[in-house]
């Protein structure tokens, strides 16, 4: 019992080794395309990216078709711009369900999650703006015996 026990220095001087970080790997298809799938309330964006010249296409349309308002547009820029890569990588995306605030917060995050998957060296910088975070609020379920979901109906005495 005595020969397994260890002075204080002894134990002083063992090193703790923490696990080391996850090392993320390089997925592209045989195209040299990075494909992640975005998802924002109802709606969801299927992503590709390649290198190229900053071309944005959305449902076969040009990206200021598709989002006529700029938010939108910036909105989808946001996670380019955050990891310095605009204008390098061409996006082709389709998406469908919800509104277009949805669907546009559903490409931004598919770009973040393909930006990811083609340079994993980005995820640092993403995660810190938040943008590989899925925005998980959704609209609330009407519920019987109300006008909408929380909303009572009119109060009469009369």
């Amino acid at each position: 019992m005595s020969d397994t026990m260890q002075s204080l220095e002894e134990l002083g001087s063992l090193k703790v080794t923490a696990p080391d970080a996850p090392k993320y790997e390089k997925k592209v298809d045989k195209f040299g395309r990075a494909y992640a799938t975005g998802k924002r309330k109802d709606a969801v964006a299927r992503v590709w990216i390649k290198p190229g010249a900053g071309k944005i296409m959305v449902n076969a349309r040009e990206v200021e078709v598709y989002f006529a308002r700029p938010v939108l547009r910036m909105m989808i820029q946001q996670p380019l711009i955050a990891a310095a890569r605009a204008g390098q990588y061409d996006v082709i995306c389709t998406v469908a369900g919800g509104g277009l605030s949805g669907q546009a917060g559903a490409v931004r995050h598919g770009i973040s999650k393909a930006l990811t998957y083609f340079e994993p060296d980005l995820r640092g910088v993403l995660k810190k703006g938040g943008f590989l975070t899925r925005d998980s609020r959704v609209v609330e379920r009407k519920k019987y015996g109300r006008a909408k979901a929380r909303r009572s109906f009119q109060f009469s005495k009369r």
